[in-house]
């Protein structure tokens, strides 16, 4: 199961959008199941922070995004809830469309004993899908709002004999691991070194501060 976003009857558009969803979401769901299943203590521990969890808006960064389909039910039944440092995790996730971006918006919350290694997985799980290859290796990024570092980088999956350009930022806390994937149906093959990873570390701050809320209780 893999989100897809509504594809409108005899649309190339819809088509391609489909297509897009489904490889956004296969490679966004084997990053969030091994940041749980694959953590396995060996990064330096980090002291617990400020609990928070995902959560799936109707909208983001001010309507620019629309959510297609919330695919946090079918995310929970595939990722288990405890892992060597991850414990009585909870997943959500969202597909969203803006023009002819799909964004993948993902993540487990619960507890987290190491923030880092978490990211490492999440990431690792979605570089060693079958047919994805590293174009720009992640790094380190700090958005221009001052928000907290952000891991972005770039892959490249062939899909039917059509190679996918796919962009992504992620981030860790004590509470949270979570990615935002995107990928442009109006150029699929986007050159992977035209992406501009700050922009990206900038607009996925935006939507982090909206998914990521604090947790009650």
């Amino acid at each position: 199961m893999v989100p897809q976003p509504p594809q409108a009857p005899k649309s190339n558009t819809g088509k391609v959008l489909g297509i897009v969803g489904a490889v956004v979401g296969v490679l966004v769901l084997g990053g969030v199941a091994s940041a749980v299943v694959f953590q396995g203590g060996g990064g330096s521990k980090q002291s617990a922070g400020p609990k928070y969890r995902i959560t799936v808006p109707q909208s983001l960064v001010g309507g620019k995004y629309s959510l297609a389909k919330d695919v946090s039910q079918q995310m929970g039944a595939q990722v288990p809830s405890d892992g060597v440092n991850a414990h009585g995790m909870r997943a959500a996730g969202g597909q969203y469309t803006g023009g002819t971006t799909s964004l993948v918006v993902s993540g487990i919350y619960g507890t987290i004993d190491d923030p880092e290694e978490g990211v490492d997985h999440m990431i690792n799980g979605m570089t060693k899908s079958p047919g994805v290859e590293v174009a720009v290796p992640e790094k380190k990024l700090t958005p221009s709002d001052g928000g907290e570092p952000l891991t972005c980088g770039v892959d490249v999956k062939a899909v039917a004999g059509q190679k996918v350009t796919l962009e992504f930022c992620a981030w860790g806390t004590s509470s949270t691991t979570a990615t935002v994937a995107q990928t442009d149906a109006a150029d699929l093959a986007k050159a992977p070194e035209s992406v501009d990873l700050q922009e990206l570390a900038d607009e996925t701050s935006k939507i982090r501060s909206e998914v990521q809320v604090p947790a009650t209780g």
